[in-house]
């Protein structure tokens, strides 16, 4: 019985001194400002970058990365992932006919960016080299793409080509010339 109360003794002294030991930690700290966010609120300048940080990088991405902004996807693409994510340049959002890229980023129009955007990434991280003729890639809104290669040239649904391939902590990045248009909901 005496070492039982002596455990119990020792158990509570334990519990009580971490306490206190956490109070005044986070009373130190309550003079720092806290970051808002996830993973993409994380400060780290050493290790390799997730594929929303390799997108703000870049300067051909700015598009992109306003748009992901505005679609609140920003936590998503900086978890873990894997992600193989299609990344349509600048220059790929201005092919699409004026006033379309505005449009969507109005906040009335929030679901129908985050169902386009979600139709440039599927779960999984996939080099250029694996895609195969003919074959069928799952989208994370829900719907397919189809990859062809010809002569060495991966292309998406028949128009969008990879132009550059990236990789980033959480997954690959496969540069686009063409932005990816889901097809019609029926």
């Amino acid at each position: 019985m005496k070492v039982l109360y002596s455990l119990l003794v020792v158990t509570v002294i334990t519990l009580f001194s971490c306490n206190s030991q956490s109070e005044s930690t986070q009373s130190n700290n309550n003079n720092t400002p806290s970051q808002a966010g996830g993973q993409e609120a994380v400060a780290d300048d050493d290790s390799q970058k997730d594929v929303v940080k390799v997108a703000a990088g870049s300067k051909d991405h700015t598009t992109l990365v306003a748009a992901l902004k505005q679609a609140e996807l920003v936590t998503s693409l900086s978890n873990a992932g894997p992600f193989t994510v299609f990344a349509p340049t600048n220059a790929a959002f201005d092919k699409l006919p004026a006033g379309t890229v505005e449009g969507l980023m109005k906040e009335d129009k929030k679901a129908d960016l985050q169902n386009i955007l979600q139709y440039h990434v599927t779960v999984s991280a996939m080099k250029a080299e694996s895609f195969i003729d003919g074959q069928t890639l799952g989208m994370v809104n829900g719907d397919n793409i189809t990859i062809s290669v010809k002569d060495g040239k991966v292309i998406l649904n028949g128009n969008a080509q990879i132009i550059a391939s990236i990789p980033a902590s959480n997954g690959m990045i496969h540069v686009i010339d063409n932005v990816l248009l889901p097809p019609a909901k029926k």
